[in-house]
């Protein structure tokens, strides 16, 4: 294992070759439930030194958001599919910035434009650390899904609301995720 002080260039171009992450929460106290959670869609950048942010899509549940405020610890996890093994762990504290929120216009200029994101996740990086990855199976890209972003379109802006007012204000645990609007 290496214990890397800044995300310099290598891995940030490493990063950026990764078709999907791993997102890990919990909320606080020995109860409720352990949430990890697939990202891809090219939702993630690396904004500086000890920053990253990624577009959190509607979905079922919202649980990282929940977590997030409940106690703002996170963990991303990447995983070399293609080339050599390795595996890379980004802890941190997030937090999830939602529409209203008056860093969210500058954060979403620096993110790729794609379906309607619910809110941003953005992470402050405590603690960047490698491994081997010996036991991650070679795996090879075929495309990305076109589901989410055709769902969303189909739901329009009032339509995804609308969901969300239904299934994402609350965690499984019963913990406030999405403020609502």
């Amino acid at each position: 294992m290496k214990i890397f002080e800044a995300l310099d260039e290598a891995l940030c171009e490493w990063i950026a070759r990764q078709r999907v992450f791993f997102v890990a929460t919990a909320p606080g106290g020995a109860a409720g439930h352990i949430n990890c959670s697939p990202k891809g869609l090219d939702s993630l950048r690396v904004l500086g030194p000890r920053e990253v942010a990624y577009l959190d899509f509607t979905g079922s549940g919202a649980e990282t958001i929940a977590h997030l405020r409940d106690n703002g610890r996170i963990v991303l996890m990447f995983c070399a599919f293609e080339g050599p093994p390795r595996i890379l762990r980004l802890h941190g504290r997030g937090e999830a910035v939602e529409p209203p929120h008056p860093d969210y216009p500058a954060l979403a200029a620096r993110l790729p434009r794609a379906a309607e994101p619910r809110c941003i996740v953005r992470v402050a990086v405590q603690r960047i650390a490698d491994s081997c990855g010996y036991g991650v199976p070679l795996m090879s890209f075929e495309a990305e899904r076109a589901q989410l972003p055709a769902w969303c379109e189909r739901k329009g802006p009032d339509g995804l609301r609308d969901y969300q007012r239904a299934h994402n204000l609350q965690s499984l645990d019963g913990l406030p995720a999405l403020r609502g609007g």
